[in-house]
């Protein structure tokens, strides 16, 4: 067993932002809610000699759950960072929420990362959020290894995980440990690649024994040998020939191919473990080390030129241009707003002037910090590779890309999704008004999903986010970090608008007061649009019925136009939109003139367009005993759910069904009562629908608005 004792860093590298790019890991652990993500982090980090004391969740003594609510929730709300050594390579960790609630954080993470370890429940195998967060890693083409944990467990099936990590991730699972025992005879984890069986010993599993496979599995072990060296002759040549030609295939070679399969997403190794009592950890660690990139393995990161709008490469390399992106903002208590980002090449110092080409602002580098949760490390430099917080950017934000003043680059943004429920806010005085300002202003800055909107209606300040939890925590940072008092109000969904067929809209804005007036006159087409796209718009003129430095003017008012809906005030998607027509005047012509125009031809239009409401859709899934499940669908029915599948396995059922998000709330408390607190369930955003045409109407009647005909 190698060991963390076998360890040759250099002092000056251990406290270093810089390190030697193929010994570098920058690594996420992703999974579903309790499938053990921050229990495996604790113990990498007491593994590898980052911490001496192993911190539990149930306990509240976490080192990366650090927040309060963390430990009290006992879950995991905003991706913590640190760092470890492990066999001469130098690990950066992002240990990322599991709930659905705290997507965002996953995003980001996975935006710039290199390689992940997901980790499944070995009772529940592949649950919701395991598939959100695996769909997330695809996104961005993110190798991963998958840690089976919980082996221990009373209803602990590894095969039947590799099954579903089969069927519903349609990955190419590549078992290279099988458990030697499962449930309460787990002992043990046997190593198809070394042919050896490691047993983990001792309270702390600190001196893990090496002993031979016995012959009771051998058979067995035989088998997934097999099944391996055959999955990976479908990826590498050199396996397939010395496969064919019944040649032996030795450790070195298997592992040379598990990597080459691993880094192209053309398999992911299978490893398992139970962490919670202190068995397969180091193993993990091995496998991160053998099997995931270095930013060396990466293809070099695209960028588009600033300037010329043409494709530029920078590669990890400290010798190349600076180019890192900021993902993550923290308005620290003690030392004020962090910026986290990952230098993806060149090298930058403390104290250098670099160029923030998202907002095309010039921004100095303050401190640069290496972050172990909440403590910090400071170093004077960062090179490509690194993952670094950093003190003094003002103008910087999530997504926003920092370079050099003189070559300035764009990097691809991260995407996250639209808020879907709603609260309002109200102070409780007025010094609570100015604070609540503040606050607000600053957790949207940490948040991207986290919305503020002022109704001018109602004069009521909305708070917006991914789900009661997500705003509940929110609400309570607020109370208890800027010392807000203030009343929240009941939540509300977050309906949208669209339209149903197509319509040719004028719109025309005509004022004459004397002297220059305003003259505005376009003619748009408004069509509906794939589920999902959002809005497009296109500039259709013929000749020059508009001048075209009119045209931005015009999309901008139809954007605006679109936030307030036709029918109940809710932003219209899923639209397209087509400037084919219009007028002008030489004299009162103006942006404002065309701006107005647009906006009335949006709004008049989209109102004789057939316009809908579309309600949120979650992605619901039940585990309850037997014995509650005809309860569980007699409620789901009335709460407008849609079943999809229900899977039994021995006495324990898992419901699968889609249910409007409007229907979901008080429902964590409906359950705990139907099924004396035995059944638990997981919820993710599925899509947007059209709601009923009854509840459409209730919804305009409690909005107040008035349907336009």
């Amino acid at each position: 067993m190698r060991d963390s004792a076998q360890t040759t860093i250099k002092p000056e590298e251990e406290t270093s932002g810089h390190f030697p790019l193929e010994r570098a890991r920058n690594i996420g652990i992703i999974a579903h809610i309790d499938a053990g993500k921050t229990t495996v982090t604790e113990r990498i980090l007491y593994y590898t000699g980052r911490t001496y004391k192993i911190g539990e969740v149930d306990a509240g003594t976490t080192v990366m759950d650090w927040m309060d609510q963390e430990r009290e929730r006992g879950i995991t709300i905003t991706a913590a960072a640190t760092m470890c050594n492990w066999q001469d390579h130098r690990i950066n960790i992002i240990d990322t929420p599991g709930h659905v609630d705290f997507t965002a954080e996953v995003e980001r993470s996975l935006r710039v990362l290199d390689g992940g370890v997901v980790v499944f429940d070995a009772v529940s195998g592949v649950e919701a959020q395991s598939e959100t967060v695996w769909r997330q890693a695809d996104r961005y083409h993110v190798p991963r290894i998958c840690f089976i944990n919980k082996m221990d467990r009373i209803g602990a099936n590894f095969d039947r995980t590799i099954a579903m990590i089969e069927e519903r991730l349609r990955a190419k699972p590549l078992p290279i440990h099988l458990p030697l025992g499962t449930e309460a005879s787990f002992e043990g984890i046997i190593d198809l690649v070394e042919n050896r069986v490691w047993r983990f010993d001792g309270e702390r599993g600190t001196a893990p024994t090496e002993s031979t496979i016995p012959d009771s599995e051998r058979a067995r072990c035989h088998e997934y040998q097999k099944q391996l060296i055959e999955k990976l002759a479908e990826t590498d040549d050199h396996i397939m020939t010395t496969y064919l030609d019944g040649g032996q295939i030795t450790p070195t070679e298997l592992k040379q191919a598990l990597r080459k399969a691993t880094l192209a997403n053309k398999g992911v190794p299978i490893i398992c473990g139970s962490a919670l009592r202190n068995r397969g950890v180091q193993l993990l660690l091995n496998a991160i080390v053998d099997y995931l990139p270095s930013p060396l393995d990466m293809p070099p990161v695209r960028a588009v030129d600033a300037k010329t709008g043409t494709e530029v490469m920078r590669p990890a390399n400290d010798k190349a241009p600076f180019t890192a992106l900021a993902f993550k903002v923290v308005s620290d208590p003690f030392v004020g707003r962090l910026v986290y980002f990952r230098v993806y090449s060149g090298k930058v110092r403390e104290g250098e002037a670099i160029y923030n080409s998202t907002c095309g602002k010039k921004e100095r580098i303050g401190r640069l910090l290496l972050m172990h949760a909440n403590r910090r490390e400071e170093v004077e430099e960062a090179g490509a590779g690194a993952i670094v917080a950093t003190l003094g950017l003002k103008n910087t934000f999530t997504g926003g890309t920092l370079c050099e003043p003189f070559q300035p680059v764009l990097l691809e943004s991260i995407c996250f999704p639209e808020p879907v429920i709603s609260v309002a806010i109200e102070p409780k005085t007025k010094a609570d008004q100015d604070r609540m300002g503040e606050a607000l202003h600053r957790l949207a800055e940490e948040d991207p999903t986290f919305k503020v909107t002022y109704n001018q209606e109602t004069g009521q300040t909305v708070i917006s986010g991914m789900g009661e939890l997500h705003l509940e925590v929110l609400v309570r940072r607020m109370l208890s970090e800027f010392r807000v008092e203030a009343k929240v109000g009941q939540p509300r969904v977050a309906y949208r608008e669209t339209i149903t067929k197509p319509v040719r809209i004028e719109g025309r804005f005509v004022r004459q007061s004397g002297g220059h007036g305003q003259y505005g006159h376009v003619w748009l087409e408004l069509k509906p649009g794939e589920p999902g796209t959002g809005f497009h718009f296109i500039e259709h003129l013929k000749g020059n019925a508009i001048p075209r430095n009119f045209v931005p003017a015009i999309e901008s008012g139809i954007r605006e136009a679109m936030e307030g809906g036709v029918s109940a005030g809710y932003p219209l998607v899923d639209i397209k939109v087509t400037l084919v027509d219009g007028s002008y005047h030489e004299v009162d012509s103006s942006e404002l003139a065309y701006k107005i125009a647009a906006s009335m031809a949006l709004k008049n239009g989209a109102a004789k367009a057939k316009p809908i409401l579309l309600e949120p859709i979650m992605k619901l899934e039940v585990v309850t005993p037997e014995q509650y499940l005809g309860d569980i669908i007699s409620a789901l029915n009335a709460r407008r759910a849609h079943i999809e599948s229900i899977e039994t396995l021995g006495e324990t059922s898992t419901v699968h069904t889609l249910v409007p998000l409007a229907e979901t709330f008080g429902y964590t408390t409906s359950l705990r009562s139907e099924t004396q607190g035995r059944a638990t369930h997981s919820m993710e955003f599925y899509r947007y629908q059209e709601l009923p045409a009854g509840l459409t109407a209730q919804i305009i009647e409690k909005t107040g608005t008035t349907k336009h005909v």
